[in-house]
């Protein structure tokens, strides 16, 4: 739809073009009397989003016009003249762009959200028709500006945790800690994530993480496949599943990297790389002879045949397969023989695999460029330099709590050195790169119902997004930091600024700890639910140690001779849960700078974080393009 109007400039001019008399020039004539000022021409362009009438698909509005009040701006009784530049709709399904999630209710709804805040980004600052047309230059140059994204994922991390984490950072360089900062919480964006799943009012991990990676929210428990399939159902899987950022990345030509502190086929990693109906199939020993026959594959041999399945799943494909892969869980990937055991075994049996394959050793022979690791030393020999792929698993299981690494037996890398080394290797590839990292044990640490635990990870989870921003650009590199979930964890009482965090109650003005109706002192952090209560001092920091208790202790304790600031003091709970604190349902922060970080912005669904990654890395677009080659 156009609408045009003949401007008074435009009729002058036709009416000049008609006096063109043939004749001698005569004598020049006596200057006339200045004239008044004319008007000033504006343009405006407004954002639509999806939906609009005269854009469905979205686009943009450009006004013109004369000002004839002079007040510098484009009313609507100024415009003379009205264009729409709309964005085409999709009319066809590409092999990047799978049915089920193409016409995914979740996947549109995100790419609505992402053309919302565009227009939520323009209205808030184009204040003028020149601050305008200045915006929506701004917003049209976001798609393909990301050459890099980095998507970090706290487990677990939900608001109280990130405020008592910096609190205790905080504190332990000598402040009172609540003015502190972690490094993320410096970025110039900011909003929220809901993280519900489809059929869950608290979440999971697998479901939260596939709406993050594929831009479809789903069910608990499945592994980047859509609602439709049934959780631990092989059969139903058949044509839901979707394809995620890591591979749209893969397939344009990124090289792709994951890192994370839990076992590497655990649940928040493998929504990046995996198909599963259920999250629990990390080797062939968890699952069923009925579901391997149906033809499903566990999440450990999934991730080594990541190159063939993606070239087997998307016509036309040539990937190179994953260049970075470091975290935990050698026992999925090991036959469940004594004689496939590391060095480092902690188990009599380290490996878990009924099928009888070494899926290190079949890594090792399918890249023959690649370095396999699994302890300090061999992370430390790697020279990012001339190394082009790494696979690292440094523990049997998950790793170590960030306070315990010195336990362990043959050493871990921490979160900052993994992604430091992750970074050097991927940024090799001037196509740019995919890297996602996780601080998964901070989730283990609130299950635990240690604090300690669950904030030394967030710290430890900040210094590796200090060590990314400090290594990577704002002008071509998007970080998004963020979490799948919170925690039933609260901060309560009444305490002094800059008590301690993890100390007991002590009021304003006050030297001795509150008292509570009971008559005995209570800590500002506690849990909802779990295993409540356990002292296990300063000689034991392992929080999973509670897991194996007889039984709950929801009694209130006598803290009064207590270290609860202690490595391995458990917070009491409400609710007396056996082994385990469960997640919450609240919202969680996202924290973003680099291209398109202006995007994240209010509370949003979580599968529009899919949708930021993917507009401003152009990520469908970079790999169609890749396959029409």
């Amino acid at each position: 739809m156009k609408v045009f109007k003949l401007s008074l400039l435009a009729a002058t001019l036709i009416g000049l073009s008609a006096c063109s008399l043939e004749g001698d020039d005569g004598q020049n004539g006596t200057n006339g009397t200045d004239g008044s000022d004319g008007l000033n021409s504006l343009i405006a362009q407004t954002v639509l989003a999806v939906g609009n009438s005269n854009c469905p698909n979205g686009g943009v509005q450009i006004d013109s016009g004369l000002d004839s009040d002079a007040d510098g701006s484009l009313s609507a009784t100024e415009v003379t003249a009205t264009e729409y530049v709309c964005t085409p709709g999709v009319t066809s399904v590409s092999s990047t762009e799978l049915t089920a999630s193409l016409n995914n209710e979740w996947f549109q709804a995100g790419e609505a959200e992402v053309a919302e805040a565009k227009t939520v980004w323009t209205n808030a600052t184009a204040t003028t028709s020149a601050k305008s047309a200045a915006a929506a230059k701004t917003l049209s140059s976001l798609k393909g500006s990301a050459k890099n994204i980095i998507l970090f994922v706290g487990d677990g991390m939900g608001i109280s945790t990130v405020t008592a984490a910096r609190i205790l950072e905080g504190q332990q360089a000598g402040e009172t800690g609540e003015e502190h900062q972690l490094s993320f919480e410096k970025f110039p964006f900011a909003g929220l994530s809901k993280t519900y799943n489809v059929n869950a009012q608290t979440p999971d991990s697998a479901g939260t993480m596939t709406a993050m990676m594929t831009g479809v929210k789903s069910d608990a428990g499945v592994i980047s496949v859509g609602e439709d399939a049934n959780r631990s159902d092989c059969a139903s899987m058949s044509g839901n599943e979707l394809i995620t950022a890591l591979e749209l990345a893969e397939i344009a030509g990124k090289s792709t990297g994951i890192v994370t502190t839990a076992r590497i086929t655990h649940a928040t990693p493998a929504a990046t790389y995996a198909n599963s109906p259920e999250r629990n199939w990390e080797d062939d020993g968890d699952m069923s002879a009925d579901d391997i026959a149906a033809g499903c594959e566990d999440i450990a041999a999934q991730l080594i045949h990541f190159e063939s399945n993606l070239e087997a799943r998307v016509d036309g494909a040539d990937v190179d397969g994953i260049e970075v892969a470091m975290g935990g869980g050698r026992r999925s990937f090991l036959p469940k023989d004594a004689a496939y055991n590391s060095a480092d075994a902690v188990s009599s049996v380290e490996g878990d695999r009924t099928d009888g394959t070494d899926l290190i050793t079949e890594w090792q022979d399918t890249y023959s460029d690649g370095t396999y690791v699994y302890d300090q030393a061999g992370f430390d020999a790697i020279d990012a330099s001339t190394t082009t792929r790494v696979l690292g698993l440094f523990n049997e299981s998950h790793m170590q709590y960030d306070a315990d690494r010195d336990n362990d037996v043959a050493g871990e890398p921490t979160l900052a050195e993994m992604t430091e080394k992750a970074i050097d290797i991927l940024d090799n590839n001037s196509e740019g790169f995919f890297l996602m990292v996780e601080a998964g044990r901070i989730d283990h640490g609130h299950h635990a119902g240690s604090a300690y635990n669950a904030l030394t990870d967030t710290i430890a989870l900040s210094d590796a997004v200090a060590k990314a921003a400090e290594m990577t650009s704002e002008d071509d590199t998007l970080i998004i930091v963020t979490a799948d979930h919170g925690h039933v964890f609260t901060i309560a009482g009444y305490p002094k600024r800059g008590n301690p965090i993890l100390g007991k109650v002590v009021g304003v003005g006050a030297t001795e700890p509150s008292l509570a109706a009971d008559g005995m002192p209570y800590t500002t952090v506690g849990y909802t639910n779990g295993p409540g209560f356990h002292d296990l001092g300063d000689s034991v920091t392992d929080a999973d140690a509670v897991y194996y208790a007889a039984a709950p202790d929801s009694r209130r304790n006598d803290l009064s001779d207590i270290d609860t600031t202690s490595s391995g003091y458990h917070q009491e709970s409400l609710v007396p849960f056996a082994g385990s604190e469960t997640h919450s349902g609240e919202d969680v922060g996202i924290f973003a700078r680099g291209p398109g970080a202006l995007l994240v912005q209010g509370t949003n669904e979580q599968n529009m974080i899919f949708h930021i990654m993917n507009y401003v890395g152009n990520l469908k677009e970079q790999a169609e393009a890749k396959l029409a080659l």
